[in-house]
C-alpha cells in the first residue's frame, strides 16, 4: 500500500510518501515541503499548495490520501488557513479517485512513538529510525507528513476490520429487525375473530 501523507498547511504543508509491506515494514518514496508567501491571498495560496499536492499524486500514484485532522489551536486564524489546505487536499484526492483518511495529531505520535503526546522532536527522530534515513527530515512538516503515513500505513488494517464489523453489525440487526417485522405480521394475521354470542363477529346467525 501507497499512502500519501499530508500535514496540511498554507505557509508550509508537508508531504511525504510511503510504502507499507507486509506487516510493519514501511519505506520511503518521497518526502517534501510545499510553501506559501504569506503575503500573497489566500486564494492565491490554496491554488499554490492545491497544485502541488495534484503533481504529487499524479507522480506517485498513492493508493490512499492521510491527512492530519484538524484540531483546536488558540491561533484561530492558523486553524482556519489549516483547515482550508486540508480541504483543499481532500478535494483533489477526491477527484482523483482517492480515499481519504484522516487521524489526529495524538493518533499519529501514538502510532510512530509510542506516545500519544510525544514532541516534535521524538516524532522526527522516530520517524528517521523506522524508515531508515541518513537524515532527519527538515523542517518538522516533512516529519510529520511521513509519521502520518505511517501512521496509516499500520492503523489500515485495524481500520478495515472495525468497518468491516460495523457493516456485520449493521446487516445482523437490519435481518433481526426484519424477523421481528415478519413476525408481528404473521401473529396479526393469525389472531382469531372476535366472537359474539358463541358465534364469529360478522357470521351468519341461521
Amino acid at each position: 500500500m501507497r499512502v500519501l501523507g499530508v500535514d496540511p498547511g498554507l505557509t508550509r504543508c508537508g508531504l511525504g510518501v510511503v510504502d507499507g509491506g507486509g506487516g510493519r515494514t514501511v519505506r520511503c518514496v518521497d518526502v517534501d515541503v510545499a510553501r506559501t508567501a504569506p503575503d500573497l491571498p489566500i486564494e492565491r495560496r490554496l491554488l499554490a499548495v492545491g497544485a502541488v499536492v495534484e503533481e504529487w499524486i499524479e507522480r506517485h500514484r498513492p493508493d490512499v490520501v492521510a491527512i492530519e485532522r484538524v484540531f483546536s489551536q488558540h491561533n484561530v486564524r492558523t486553524v482556519m488557513g489549516t483547515a482550508q489546505a486540508s480541504g483543499v487536499v481532500a478535494l483533489l484526492a477526491a477527484r482523483a479517485g482517492l480515499p481519504v483518511a484522516f487521524h489526529t495529531p495524538s493518533e499519529v505520535k501514538a502510532a510512530v512513538t509510542g506516545e500519544g503526546r510525544a514532541g516534535k522532536e521524538q516524532v522526527t527522530a522516530m520517524v528517521s529510525r523506522l524508515l531508515g534515513l541518513a537524515e532527519a527530515p527538515r523542517p518538522a512538516d516533512a516529519a510529520d507528513a511521513l509519521a502520518l503515513a505511517i501512521c496509516h500505513c499500520w492503523r489500515a488494517p485495524m481500520l478495515d476490520r472495525m468497518a468491516q464489523a460495523e457493516a456485520r453489525a449493521a446487516e445482523l440487526a437490519r435481518a433481526h429487525r426484519a424477523r421481528l417485522a415478519e413476525a408481528a405480521r404473521a401473529a396479526a394475521g393469525a389472531t382469531p375473530a372476535r366472537r359474539v354470542g358463541g358465534r364469529a363477529a360478522g357470521g351468519s346467525t341461521r
